[in-house]
């Protein structure tokens, strides 16, 4: 079985509803997934923005969700530990834990990448980690990802 990111609120390539962005209640989505490889410990998760204007725009930044973990329901909470079994929430590119949703600059839609990580380990990074932070204390234990990417854009006024 090949290694899934899905999510009943949008499919690959298709757009991101309004409720999970800063345009609408800002919630996060809700993300299932299936076929993580053998020898799992535990799930990392970041998503981010590759069209920002000033470069990657990362919007959430989650790690340490148990192997047996497969979904997370709509609208986790933005406090950087949660009630799934000792799973983290670092620091997103507003400055805050949890989840930010999509909220570019007017303009055409920008791709928002959700990406699953399959790890061999626990991790340790530094207390309110970043994605920097999270990407060097995943190195060399990623056994394997899945991703989910979907679209928003918002109109001029």
């Amino acid at each position: 079985m090949e290694f899934s990111l899905t999510s009943t609120a949008f499919t690959e390539g298709s757009a991101v509803p309004v409720k999970y962005t800063c345009d609408g209640a800002d919630v996060s989505p809700p993300l299932a997934w299936s076929g993580a490889p053998a020898g799992t410990v535990s799930f990392a998760l970041i998503a981010d923005d590759p069209d920002a204007p000033a470069g990657t725009w990362v919007h959430w930044v989650l790690y340490n969700l148990p192997a047996a973990t497969a979904e997370l329901p709509e609208n986790i909470a933005k406090v950087e530990t949660l009630d799934l079994g000792g799973a983290r929430q670092g620091r997103n590119d507003f400055q805050r834990p949890g989840y930010g949703g999509p909220c570019p600059p007017p303009g055409p839609a920008h791709r928002y990448c959700f990406t699953l990580y399959a790890l061999d380990v626990t991790l340790q990074p530094r207390p309110a980690a970043r994605k920097k932070d999270l990407e060097t204390a995943m190195q060399g234990h990623t056994l394997g990802t899945a991703q989910l990417v979907g679209t928003y854009a918002r109109r001029k006024r």
